[in-house]
């Protein structure tokens, strides 16, 4: 699954495994059998997908390079104002896993990426306990606009959707990982509760939504659903 990234050194195992134990997975294996190959999730039947409202997309860039400009330079963004900083998306088309985010944060911005200080620390462990290096990852916020204080109202969240799609067609992400609320409001229609436990498809792509790592360095306890979360994603499709 990470090719050259399968030999891990004794500090990142002891990272993965830091990971693991703080997730309550204390265990090599389950207690209970899992139907890995069984179809659909076996726990619940996936809720219907929300219907998506077509947004005028004629002005967005059509390729990964054009498009990571015009979110530098339009002044169209949602929260948008001159002078703003903006926090851009981080890796290469392809990518193995596309983590697309709540809002950035100063932390973020200070480490010019949308996942940043302490969170970011985490985000490694997490994609370590997955098989990923973070190269394999492609990181990005729902709104690059850096606005402490600020909250996305529905129209904002339409159109920050409506970016996030065109987003998602252009990198071509292998799997999709929603961190928050306001990234399953926007592309699931749900909130990050309703929306979690369960697969979706985001421009075709297998998405799960889970907790930003944000509120995982603050409540400890959802890291065993987080890493539920994680297994999901990783689930073979048949």
């Amino acid at each position: 699954m990470g090719g050259e990234h399968d030999r891990m050194t004794a500090a990142e195992a002891a990272s993965v495994l830091g990971w693991w134990i703080e997730a309550g997975v204390d265990v090599a294996v389950q207690e209970a059998p899992r139907a890995w190959l069984a179809d659909g999730d076996a726990r619940a039947p996936a809720p219907a997908e929300p219907q998506v409202v077509e947004a005028p997309q004629a002005e967005l860039p059509q390729n990964l390079d054009a498009f990571r400009s015009w979110l530098n330079e339009t002044p169209s963004l949602p929260l948008a104002r001159s002078g703003i900083r903006r926090v851009l998306p981080v890796g290469a088309a392809e990518a193995e896993v596309m983590l697309l985010t709540d809002m950035p944060s100063a932390d973020d911005a200070a480490d010019s990426q949308a996942i940043g200080g302490p969170s970011w620390q985490l985000t490694k462990r997490m994609l370590a306990a997955i098989g990923f290096a973070p190269e394999q990852a492609y990181v990005a916020s729902l709104s690059c606009v850096l606005s402490p204080g600020s909250r996305l109202s529905q129209k904002d969240l339409d159109e920050c959707a409506a970016i996030a799609r065109r987003h998602i067609e252009l990198a071509r992400p292998k799997r999709l990982l929603l961190l928050g609320d306001g990234p399953s409001r926007a592309l699931l229609g749900k909130t990050l509760m309703a929306a979690r436990g369960h697969v979706h498809k985001v421009e075709g792509v297998r998405t799960v939504a889970t907790f930003h790592p944000r509120q995982l360095l603050t409540r400890s306890s959802d890291k065993a659903l987080a890493w539920r979360d994680l297994l999901l994603l990783m689930e073979e499709e048949v």
